[in-house]
C-alpha cells in the first residue's frame, strides 16, 4: 500500500444541501435545483419522494408532483458561501481551498495542533459553521478526497493516518468518479475499491493507461496527482494593473476571463497543470484579497471568471470591497496558479473514441464567449425511434446528460439499418397516392388504403414508386394527459433513383430523411 506519513492531514467542511439553502427553500417543502434541465440538489423531502441528484427533470417531477424546481444561481451560492469561507478563515484556520460552493478544505495538522487535536478541529468547524445557521459535517484523512467521504459519512469522523486505503476499500468502483473506467472494472468482476486497489500497479498502467493510474493511486491511499512542485525558476502568474481603479465588477469579471485564458495558455506551453488558482484583488486603497479554487486542469477561463464573479460580489455586499475614506475601486487583479504538476494528458475512451482535443476545446471557448454557450456544440449519439432522435446537440464543454447517451438498451419501433444519409432538421411536406390520384392513408391496423404509386417532395412534379417498406407504427408517450404521439414510417424508392423516410402524422406524410 501506499503510505501517506508524509503527506499532510486534510480537513474538509462540505454543507449538506447547500444549493438548496442558497435558494432559500423552506424547511419540509420538496425542492430540486436544476441546471441544463438535470438535478444537481435536491432538498431531504424530495429525496424521500425518490428524486436524485443527476436524474432528469422530467423524472423528478413524475417522481414528485409536488416538487418546487428552482434553476441554479451559481453567484448567489458563491455569495452565501463567502460568508462561511470568511468565518472559518478568520476564527478557525487562516489558509483554505474552496473546492466548490459548500464543500471546502483546509490543512489539518498545524490548525488540530492549536485546537488540541483532530477531533477539537473538526467541532470547531462545525460549530462555526453552525454559528450562520448552516448544518455543516467535518471530515479528516490523508487527501482531500477521503476527507470528503468521511464528511459525507457523517459529523466528526476522523480517517487514521495511513488509513485511506482500508476506509476506501469497502466503497464501489464508482466512487472514484471515473464513469468509463467504473463500467469497465464491474464488466471484469471488480466492484469495489479495495479490490482495484489490490491489481498490481504495473498491469494498470499497461490496460487502463493515465486515467487509470490515477483512480489506482487513489484507491491505494495516495493522491490522485504526483506531489505538486512550484518552481521558482518559472512563475505563471497572470495580472492586470489598471490604470485607473476599476470600480464597475463586470469590468473586472471581462479582465478575469481574459487573464483565465492567459493562464490556460501558459500552463499548457510549459506543459503543466494546476491544482488550485489564487484570485487576489488589491484595491485602491492598498488592501488585499485573496480567494483560493480548486482546480485540477478541470476549470474553463468562463468557469474561473464565473467563480471570481461571484466572490467579488460577496465581497462587494459585505463591504470588503468599500474603500471607506480612501480612493474607491480595484486597482490590480492577479491569477496565481498553485499546486503546479505535469500534465500527464488524458486517456481516451475504451471504445477508441478520443475526447474532444484541448486546442478546439479552447477555441470553441472563444466562440462560445462571443455568440454564447451553445454556439459551438458536439454530436453525441443518444437513444430513439427514429433517426433524428438517435443523435444530441451537446456544448462543447459541457458534460452529456444521463439522457444524451442512453444509446443502447431496447427500443421498441426502432427503425432498422441501414440508416439513411441526410436526416433533415425540419421535416418536409409530401403527398403520397396511388394510381387513382387519391392519397393513401394508414388504417389502425396498418393497412394502406391503397397500393403507392406516386410519391411528390416539396409540391414537385410527383415521381412513381417502385418499392416501399412499412409502415412501422410508433406509439409514444401514451399515458400522457395531453395526448400521446400515434405516427407510422416508411421506406418508399422512386423510378428517379431516390430512397426516401417517409412518416405519416393525422392523415399528413412528411419526408422524415433522405437515403441517397
Amino acid at each position: 500500500m501506499t503510505g501517506a506519513t508524509d503527506s499532510v492531514r486534510v480537513v474538509v467542511v462540505w454543507v449538506p444541501d447547500f444549493p438548496v439553502l442558497a435558494c432559500g427553500a423552506q424547511d419540509g417543502v420538496p425542492v430540486a435545483v436544476v441546471h441544463r434541465g438535470a438535478v444537481v440538489a435536491c432538498s431531504a423531502s424530495a429525496r424521500a419522494a425518490g428524486v436524485r441528484r443527476h436524474m432528469r427533470l422530467p423524472t423528478a417531477q413524475a417522481r414528485c408532483p409536488g416538487l418546487r424546481v428552482v434553476e441554479r444561481d451559481l453567484a448567489a451560492e458563491v455569495r452565501l458561501f463567502e460568508q462561511v469561507v470568511h468565518r472559518v478563515e478568520a476564527e478557525v484556520v487562516p489558509r483554505l481551498e474552496v473546492i466548490r460552493p459548500g464543500l471546502l478544505a483546509a490543512p489539518a495538522r498545524g490548525a488540530a495542533r492549536y485546537w488540541g487535536g483532530e477531533p477539537q478541529l473538526s467541532a470547531r468547524l462545525v460549530g462555526t459553521v453552525a454559528e450562520l445557521g448552516l448544518p455543516a459535517r467535518a471530515g479528516i484523512a490523508d487527501s482531500t478526497f477521503v476527507a470528503a467521504l468521511a464528511a459525507r459519512r457523517g459529523d466528526g469522523v476522523v480517517v487514521p493516518a495511513d488509513g485511506d486505503a482500508a476506509f476506501l476499500s469497502p466503497y464501489p468502483v464508482g466512487v472514484l468518479g471515473v464513469p468509463r473506467l467504473a463500467e469497465l472494472l464491474k464488466q471484469l468482476g471488480i466492484r469495489t475499491v479495495g479490490d482495484f486497489a489490490r491489481l498490481p500497479a504495473g498491469r494498470v498502467a499497461e490496460r487502463l493507461g493515465t486515467e487509470g493510474i490515477g483512480a489506482h493511486r487513489v484507491a491505494r491511499g495516495g493522491s490522485a496527482r504526483p506531489v505538486s512542485v512550484r518552481t521558482a525558476v518559472q512563475d505563471h502568474t497572470v495580472q492586470r494593473l489598471f490604470e485607473a481603479a476599476e470600480e464597475q465588477l463586470d469590468a473586472v469579471v471581462f479582465v478575469a476571463l481574459a487573464l483565465a485564458d492567459e493562464l490556460h495558455e501558459r500552463l499548457a506551453a510549459a506543459g503543466v497543470v494546476c491544482g488550485r488558482v489564487e484570485a487576489a484583488v488589491e484595491t485602491a486603497d492598498g488592501r488585499i484579497l485573496t480567494r483560493i479554487f480548486r482546480h485540477e486542469g478541470r476549470l474553463s477561463s468562463r468557469a474561473v471568471a464565473e467563480r471570481v464573479r461571484g466572490v467579488l460580489a460577496a465581497w462587494s455586499e459585505t463591504g470588503l470591497l468599500d474603500a471607506g475614506d480612501g480612493e474607491p475601486g480595484i486597482r490590480r487583479l492577479t491569477l496565481r496558479p498553485d499546486g503546479i504538476a505535469p500534465d500527464t494528458g488524458s486517456q481516451g475512451a475504451f471504445d477508441g473514441e478520443r475526447d474532444t482535443p484541448v486546442e478546439v476545446e479552447r477555441a470553441a471557448a472563444r466562440v462560445q464567449a462571443v455568440l454564447g454557450h451553445r454556439a459551438v456544440a458536439r454530436i453525441v449519439e443518444a437513444g430513439g425511434r427514429g433517426p433524428g432522435d438517435r443523435i444530441r446537440l451537446v456544448p462543447v464543454g459541457d458534460i452529456p446528460d444521463d439522457g444524451a447517451g442512453a444509446s443502447g438498451g431496447t427500443w421498441q419501433g426502432l427503425l432498422p439499418a441501414p440508416h439513411p444519409a441526410a436526416v433533415y432538421p425540419v421535416r418536409r411536406p409530401a403527398r403520397l397516392t396511388g394510381a387513382d390520384g387519391a392519397p393513401v392513408g394508414v388504417a389502425g391496423r396498418l393497412e394502406l388504403s391503397a397500393e403507392p404509386a406516386f410519391l411528390s417532395v416539396d409540391g414537385r412534379h410527383p415521381a412513381g414508386v417502385n418499392g416501399w417498406a412499412g409502415p412501422w407504427p410508433v406509439l409514444e408517450r401514451w399515458w400522457a394527459r395531453d395526448g400521446g404521439r400515434r405516427i407510422a414510417r416508411m421506406q418508399v424508392t422512386t423510378d428517379d433513383g431516390h430512397a426516401w423516410l417517409l412518416l405519416v402524422d393525422r392523415s399528413r406524410w412528411w419526408v422524415e430523411a433522405h437515403y441517397g
